[in-house]
């Protein structure tokens, strides 16, 4: 429309777009927040007209922008703008959104009377629009941690040494506060699955008798001199370091029965070995004249080695053991590794890890050495399932199978045992469980597996990685660093694992039932062992609480009901079972899995360490909580077991066990309860605790004294060795030794009973 004549015309004002500096000094603004001008004059804060100052976080926007440039975000950003097509103008940085208005001139002449207000209005959207859309193109990510909130307790003992606990507690978006413990120790954390967490519960008793106990006194100089000569005993069952191979072996008659020892044990649930394809290199050894390679060797030493701990009751051939792990692990750290990346030493490495904890050969890095051993199984492809790999026999799919199955168990347990998280995942592997063959049925052309409900030699080790899964869980749930489990999730897995379990007891049953082969009593039991070890650890976050918080209860009856069966599979002779009726074929007290549990260390002793502590826990808590004012009753069976741990432990020094901590504090805590079932005055239970803690140290120092003089006046280690090496495999050399020991120590017994 014209403007009539006469009349002005009227102007319309724009809006300022540059700095008021600029406008003053009528230069050209670039429009940034500060702008250039100002940057250069330093003079005076940079200031738009009818706009706040601005603040340098505005600088967000375009380090946002630039993070679109990756394809994922691309992406992203693409499907933000199909389901939100107004926010595509959000893709603009801030200091261009700021200039936008300005853009156009008819854009600036259509809205000269729009008010400043409405103008923040817009960038304010602008901002908020680039806020959505970069947490959009930030992608699905972990949940944020709840707030972190670190208590730190540490608690110092003569005897027990310094520990930090660390209680992490944790509020998570619901109010929902959940609690982890971790402990320190030395350079070591352990995580909530370590037998330090239920150790660590006897601090009380520690701190008891740590005013009574000064450095010097009677009690730590019998520590100090138990440690040495700990040290000493160690020194002298040690070989140097390296210790190349030799073909040294034990005479046939001795390595038939450590053979036979390996076979019916460890090979029985976790399996490694073809056993056919085994028993035929190891008679060529006997046989032939022509030299074993160096890598059946080593693999039948490590074989020996294992079947050496259930070879006899007191493990008479731990000194030689302790050398085939030795020449073992020195063969297999070639740094040369191309040779060693084959079946036949992968079987050694799963052997040495078995051997290395079981002996105590550097045990307690178990998680260490499982972790290599994993990596290098997934650097051969034993992750991937055969039928994904070029074509090979029945025996080598299945045997590749069979050793990832047994690596994954390993793997699990040493994070069990090591309190660590197990690093591992359901999606990284795709490798299936072994098929249900026995060992002779692989020597066959195209052998087709049996079914599900008859019994082969794989059939423990497929029923256990059934389990797997949700093992795996618990393992996560109480490990990883980013676990926050609730109460409900510990409950929820527990049920999960018995489901699991419940549908395992029904198929043994029913290899039971049949006229055909079934599992023998050592795989039953240690199958029972591993799933009342896994259950148990689940509640071990909630069993201290659950001593003072009724909203616990069950996490405290699971932990105890589990320790009591964890127990009685080890030791089945135990008076826990008296009660029961006898079957036919009743195991005597020393049959395999005692014997493995009593001369082994690792995942089964520290099981029955376990069972201990929280039967001691609980008959202490009864005993304490007790207000009745007539006679006391207590929990005879608990009880009954504690007196029997003191024989057991004794016993795993008898065999060779060089740490006396286990036994000192077992004492200590039988002896604190038998305080209180005495009714001994608080004031004088620490002097009862610290007498305790002398008588044990007295029973330790003579006997330990004793081996070590037995051992200082045997041949000198080096001579001995090079006697070794210059015999053949079938000479007796040290072994007459071993077996007149052994036709003296029951030709004594004979003659004691």
């Amino acid at each position: 429309m014209a403007t009539p004549v006469g009349v002005p015309e009227r102007r319309r004002r724009r809006p300022a777009v540059s700095c008021a500096l600029c406008r003053r000094r009528k230069i050209r603004c670039n429009r940034e927040s500060p702008c250039s001008n100002c940057v250069k004059s330093k003079s005076e804060p940079c200031r738009y007209e009818n706009e706040t100052p601005r603040q340098p976080q505005q600088h967000l926007g375009f380090s946002r922008t630039l993070e679109f440039d990756s394809p994922k975000a691309t992406q992203v950003q693409r499907g933000s703008e199909m389901l939100h097509p107004e926010a595509a103008s959000s893709r603009i940085p801030s200091y261009a959104s700021r200039s936008a208005p300005s853009s156009s001139k008819g854009s600036l002449s259509r809205t000269s009377n729009a008010s400043a207000s409405e103008v923040e209005l817009m960038k304010a959207k602008i901002r908020h629009l680039e806020e959505q859309l970069w947490k959009v193109a930030q992608g699905p990510g972990p949940l944020p941690r709840p707030e972190a909130r670190d208590n730190i307790e540490t608690t110092t003992s003569q005897i027990a040494g310094t520990f930090h606990i660390n209680h992490e507690s944790h509020v998570d978006d619901d109010s929902h506060a959940t609690s982890r413990r971790v402990l320190m120790h030395k350079s070591r954390v352990f995580g909530p699955s370590h037998w330090a967490q239920g150790a660590s519960m006897f601090r009380e008793i520690f701190e008891m008798i740590e005013p009574h106990i000064r450095h010097g006194d009677k009690v730590m100089l019998g520590l100090k001199k138990c440690k040495d000569l700990a040290r000493a005993i160690k020194a002298q069952r040690t070989p140097q370091w390296p210790t190349p191979p030799i073909p040294d072996l034990p005479p046939k008659g001795i390595s038939d029965e450590l053979v036979d020892c390996y076979l019916r044990t460890i090979e029985s649930v976790y399996r490694i070995l073809h056993a056919p394809s085994f028993r035929t290199d190891y008679d060529a050894l006997w046989v032939s004249d022509a030299r074993p390679s160096t890598a059946f060797t080593v693999q039948l030493k490590l074989v020996l080695a294992i079947g050496a701990i259930t070879y006899d009751g007191h493990f008479s051939m731990r000194a030689s053991a302790i050398r085939w792990v030795y020449e073992a692990h020195t063969w297999l750290s070639d740094p040369d590794f191309k040779p060693r990346l084959n079946i036949q030493s992968l079987q050694s490495r799963v052997l040495l890890l078995i051997a290395r904890e079981t002996i105590n050969v550097g045990g307690g890095s178990s998680w260490i050495s499982a972790g290599a051993l994993l990596r290098t199984a997934v650097y051969m492809g034993l992750h991937r399932d055969p039928s994904h790999l070029p074509s090979r026999t029945a025996l080598a799919a299945e045997m590749r199978r069979r050793l990832w199955n047994t690596i994954l168990e390993l793997s699990l347990q040493a994070s069990i045992i090591s309190g660590s998280a197990p690093l591992l995942s359901l999606s990284d592997f795709d490798c299936e469980p072994p098929g249900n063959f026995d060992d002779e049925q692989l020597l066959t052309d195209d052998p087709v597996p049996k079914g599900d409900d008859e019994y082969t030699q794989t059939s423990i080790a497929r029923v256990l990685r059934h389990t797997y899964a949700q093992r795996l869980s618990i393992a996560k749930f109480l490990n990883d660093l980013g676990s926050y489990g609730t109460y409900e999730e510990a409950l929820r897995l527990d049920e999960d694992l018995r489901a699991s379990y419940r549908t395992i007891c029904r198929t043994l049953r029913r290899y039971n039932s049949r006229t055909g082969h079934s599992p023998s009593q050592f795989e039953t039991r240690t199958l029972d062992f591993i799933i009342h070890y896994y259950i148990c650890c689940t509640h071990i976050p909630f069993f201290e609480r659950s001593l003072r918080e009724a909203a616990y209860a069950f996490s405290r009856k699971v932990v105890i009901e589990s320790s009591l069966k964890i127990w009685c599979d080890a030791y089945p002779s135990s008076p826990l079972m008296t009660a029961r009726p006898h079957r036919e074929g009743q195991i005597s007290d020393q049959d395999d899995m005692t014997r493995f549990v009593t001369c082994g260390f690792g995942f089964f002793r520290l099981g029955s360490m376990l069972a201990i502590m929280f039967v001691a826990l609980e008959l202490k808590a009864h005993l304490q909580d007790e207000d009745s004012l007539g006679p006391s009753p207590y929990r005879i069976d608990l009880f009954s077991l504690l007196t029997e741990a003191k024989t057991r432990i004794w016993t795993t020094i008898e065999c060779g066990e060089t740490n006396i901590k286990g036994y000192l504090v077992t004492n200590l805590v039988i002896a604190q309860i038998e305080g209180l079932m005495r009714g001994v005055e608080k004031s004088k239970l620490p002097a009862f605790l610290v007498q305790a803690v002398e008588e044990t140290e007295e029973r330790c120092l003579a006997f330990m004294e004793e081996k070590a003089r037995q051992g200082a006046g045997g041949q000198d280690t080096d001579l001995m060795n090079e006697m070794a090496a210059s015999r053949s495999p079938t000479c007796m050399g040290d072994w007459e030794f071993i077996v007149s020991d052994m036709k003296s120590s029951k030709q004594t017994t004979t003659d004691h009973h």
